[in-house]
């Protein structure tokens, strides 16, 4: 018997009450409408996003097991970087409520954006698992938007959402 990958010895540490995690962990990651890459890239940024170092560094090593390029795993640490600023900006512009901070301009740098190492759309994915992660509502429908303008389907956006969600809850349990 070989030994187990990285996320499979991880995904052994979960605890019994998160039993479900463990079987949903490997039924996300698996087929789906999502490519290879952008089933990896969004989980590699849900884990940074929930700020899990183990998790992220065995879907890393999954990534680059499963043939995920080093340009798509650059825009997922890219998506997680970006959208950590992004999400407490407009989801605290949105809290607030006023009209005057929607009048305001950002003023913060994205440079990166224009610099994509994949394609616009796996990074919106990758952007969109982040924002899930963090709960910023205004992120998640721009993000939304972009990726159904990009050519993608509602299903696509669903199992990004539901890998986000399932990379958040391995996160949690493993330090509960």
């Amino acid at each position: 018997m070989s030994d187990p990958t990285p996320l499979e010895a991880l995904s052994n540490q979960l605890p019994d009450f998160a039993r479900d995690l463990r079987l949903n962990l490997g039924a996300v990651l698996g087929d789906g409408t999502l490519s290879v890459a952008q089933r990896w890239g969004s989980a590699i940024t849900a884990a940074i996003t929930a700020r899990h170092p183990a998790l992220r560094d065995a879907l890393l090593a999954g990534a680059r097991d499963a043939g995920v390029s080093d340009a798509s795993i650059d825009d997922a640490r890219a998506a997680a970087a970006i959208m950590a600023m992004n999400n407490v900006y407009y989801r605290g512009r949105h809290l607030i409520g006023k009209e005057s901070y929607e009048k305001k301009p950002a003023r913060l740098r994205m440079n990166r954006i224009a610099k994509l190492a994949s394609t616009k759309v796996d990074f919106e994915l990758f952007c969109l698992a982040a924002s899930a992660v963090k709960g910023c509502g205004v992120c998640l429908a721009a993000h939304e938007r972009t990726i159904l303008e990009g050519g993608l389907t509602e299903d696509h956006v669903h199992d990004a959402l539901r890998i986000a969600a399932v990379i958040n809850g391995v996160a949690v349990s493993l330090d509960a």
